[in-house]
């Protein structure tokens, strides 16, 4: 559907923040005709001080665009989604970057829109906020999730996560709706819990300032993401919450064993639990397993589909998609089942 390269691709963003405006800069920087839209004038007069096109309203940004991005806060994604849909043409691929998909996915389904709606979320990001802050690489070697079409209507989700493997070296990772968003209640949304905890608790804490001075590594790496916008954050926990609060259980019982050995004096206990831990830890640096090329009619089938949710599921990515008459080409990269053993 899209050159490789993203060549001759007119691509619209909507809403400059970190992540919108990282996506912005990366197509400039690649070469590809894209616009941007924000809501605040000063950030489109800052993005226009910096040679990047921006128009002054939403369907000036989308009007006669191939891909939109939807990249405003996540309240915001199904009226936005609507409203957009009614500018572009049939054929416009549209996505987000909202951190949550259930919401935005079943507004789709109820607009009639689940053909050109491709769910997305980058996993990329810093603390800081902005388009002040937005970098063109952010998102090169960070996985990217796509949530293909439940129908296995698949031509526009090949050619979303294309765009993103071959313009931003993202790792296209699909997962359906409800498995995205269970997986990132632990990956994304439970952590930001736990640092805001950490440093929460810090501040009530009579020793605070001594705490303050003498925080090394292991305390800033642990409250890094407190740093993130209150309200956004915020937003992001309450449209997760159910699975959020599912996932938690998982957190607070292990927690609970942590502190039964340690009010114990259990030192083989505690050292076995941290040990379970650790080796979660190992498992985020075990290196990629050779690539391997699946094909597909290029018509799609249920059977593309099923694939490309058990390759996100074990934790794979897509690294290239290419369609070559009737066959669609699938380079992908799984995990190391079977990694080396660091203490062996």
């Amino acid at each position: 559907m899209f050159a490789a390269g993203g060549l001759g691709v007119r691509v619209a963003v909507l809403g400059t923040g970190l992540i919108g405006g990282s996506i912005l800069l990366r197509l400039r920087e690649a070469g590809l005709d894209a616009r941007g839209w924000d809501p605040d004038p000063q950030t489109r007069r800052h993005g226009r001080d910096r040679g990047v096109p921006f128009a002054d309203t939403p369907a000036d940004a989308v009007r006669d665009r191939d891909v939109v991005f939807l990249c405003g806060p996540l309240r915001t994604l199904p009226d936005t989604l609507a409203e957009v849909a009614g500018v572009v043409g049939d054929d416009c691929v549209l996505t987000d970057v909202g951190s949550t998909k259930s919401a935005v996915a079943e507004a789709a389904a109820r607009f009639g829109l689940t053909h050109r709606f491709v769910p997305g979320h980058p996993m990329a990001g810093t603390e800081r906020a902005g388009l002040t802050s937005a970098v063109a690489g952010l998102f090169q070697d960070a996985a990217w999730v796509l949530c293909p079409a439940p129908d296995g209507e698949l031509t526009r989700f090949r050619a979303l996560a294309g765009l993103l493997a071959d313009v931003f070296a993202a790792r296209v990772v699909p997962l359906s709706v409800p498995v995205h968003d269970a997986v990132v209640a632990l990956s994304s949304h439970i952590p930001h819990l736990l640092a805001g905890a950490l440093a929460g608790g810090t501040a009530r804490a009579p020793s605070r300032p001594a705490v303050v001075g003498l925080a090394a590594g292991s305390f800033r790496d642990g409250t890094r993401v407190a740093g993130a916008p209150s309200r956004r954050t915020a937003d992001m926990l309450i449209a997760n919450r159910d699975f959020v609060l599912r996932e938690l259980g998982l957190v607070e019982n292990f927690l609970a064993d942590l502190t039964a050995a340690l009010r114990t004096g259990d030192a083989a206990a505690l050292a076995g639990h941290l040990g379970e831990a650790r080796a979660l830890r190992q498992e985020l640096f075990r290196p990629a397993a050779a690539r391997s090329d699946h094909d597909f009619p290029a018509a799609g089938s249920t059977a593309e589909l099923d694939f490309l949710l058990r390759l996100g599921g074990q934790g794979g990515w897509i690294e290239r998609i290419t369609t070559d008459g009737p066959t669609a080409r699938y380079t992908v990269r799984r995990p190391d089942p079977d990694p080396p053993d660091d203490d062996a």
